[in-house]
């Protein structure tokens, strides 16, 4: 199975956390097969002072979606992250790991919803993803990617 994952750090050495979650998440869930570039953003849903860098990567595992979520909360916590978003309200953080995509499945649990149920409306997310997975189709709304970054890119110059 091929996950597509979103790396985001914005505090301490952002780089150095990113190249650590990606090797935690080698050593933990399955092999890298794509990586994007960083993507320097603003904070979404809250103030701070410090920037995100965002990265989407692919990785190929044989890990379910629900024990790839245990696995990328275990390395958040390995790098260093204290709390996990609760009830919307973000804050800065060492280490964020969202699992956006997991081949065509389909899952909405208490604890997981894949494909992320907000990625398609999140600039920060579908620039990076777009850029190692164009032609990925999105299992719900059955557009690629790139149609959906499209579709966000005309909705935010509107």
């Amino acid at each position: 199975m091929i996950i597509h994952l979103l790396l985001g750090s914005n505090l301490g050495n952002r780089i150095e956390n990113l190249q650590k979650a990606r090797q935690l998440i080698t050593e933990q869930a399955g092999r890298l097969v794509a990586v994007s570039s960083e993507y320097e953003t603003e904070p979404w849903g809250f103030s701070s002072n410090n920037m995100f860098l965002n990265q989407a990567i692919a990785v190929e595992t044989d890990l379910l979606p629900d024990k790839v979520l245990t696995v990328t909360e275990s390395i958040e916590k390995q790098a260093g992250r204290k709390e996990k978003t609760c009830l919307h309200t973000y804050k800065d953080r060492i280490i964020d790991i969202d699992l956006l995509l997991a081949d065509n499945i389909v899952l909405n649990t208490d604890k997981l919803t894949v494909p992320h149920p907000f990625m398609h409306d999140r600039l920060f997310v579908m620039q990076p993803l777009c850029e190692i997975a164009p032609d990925v189709l999105h299992p719900v709304f059955k557009k690629t990617i790139r149609q959906l970054l499209e579709d966000l890119l005309k909705s935010i110059n509107q």
